[in-house]
């Protein structure tokens, strides 16, 4: 199975880090994340990673031309940030081709089995997500029957957006995402039609993507037992990954 880390973003909850290096190669115990996000994606069964670029990009780029423990391809976005679903879309031609691929945040820590989640794929799926209850603002809803994606929604603004209009907001079971998730190939088609009015190349949000198609495509959720997460995307997180990874016994 192929993968894609979402290496692009500018990073600005890490300034000023990030004034002078893209968040890829913000260093935990002297390893950049994208290095600690890959060689976890390798020891799953993943060998080989696409890299959208965008931030600092000749930097990620030239570190990901010195690796030779794993396959890194660049997806380029110097022109503009593609957003999540953008980000899928424009890396078509590199992603294509196993049947499914995974989607890594490269600021996200876990302590996810990765090769069991990857098990997790129903044949049947567009979509699997990797959730948990952890506390956020931000919920993808779920039939707590099927783990069928039925919605999602904020509960500091309050908006809510149902994908099942036969269930309400509290039928379903709330879960937030870890940022990993896999797809099927199956997707790019659907995402083309979803940006056919759109200038290209689309900018687009990979939730509001699955919200569109949830009803006519089944989108699973996973809620992985003991998950634990860090999202170093702030400093304060930044300071605990340390330890965090010490006790995940990875570094």
């Amino acid at each position: 199975m192929k993968s894609m880390i979402f290496a692009a973003g500018l990073g600005t909850r890490l300034k000023p880090l990030t004034d002078t290096m893209p968040k890829a190669l913000v260093p935990v115990d002297g390893h950049p994340l994208i290095e600690i996000v890959s060689r976890k994606l390798l020891r799953s069964g993943f060998d080989s990673a696409v890299v959208n670029v965008h931030h600092f990009a000749d930097q990620v780029e030239d570190w990901c031309k010195r690796q030779d423990w794993m396959q890194f391809s660049i997806s380029d976005e110097r022109a503009m940030l593609l957003e999540t679903g953008g980000a899928i879309l424009h890396a078509r031609k590199l992603l294509e081709g196993s049947g499914n691929f995974l989607i890594h945040n490269v600021d996200v820590l876990t302590n996810a089995d990765l090769r069991s989640f990857a098990q997790c794929h129903r044949p049947d799926a567009l979509a699997t997500l990797l959730v948990s209850p952890r506390k956020t603002s931000r919920y993808f809803l779920f039939n707590p029957d099927t783990m069928r994606l039925a919605g999602w929604t904020n509960t500091n603004t309050g908006e809510t957006v149902m994908a099942d209009p036969s269930l309400t907001k509290e039928d379903c079971l709330a879960l937030g995402f870890s940022g990993i998730h896999i797809l099927s190939d199956r997707v790019f088609p659907l995402m083309e039609k979803y940006v056919v009015d759109k200038p290209a190349p689309a900018r687009f949000s990979i939730r509001d993507f699955y919200l569109s198609v949830a009803g006519q495509h089944p989108i699973y959720g996973v809620n992985v037992e003991s998950f634990r997460m860090l999202d170093v995307g702030k400093p304060d997180a930044l300071a605990m990954a340390h330890d965090f990874l010490a006790s995940l016994d990875v570094l």
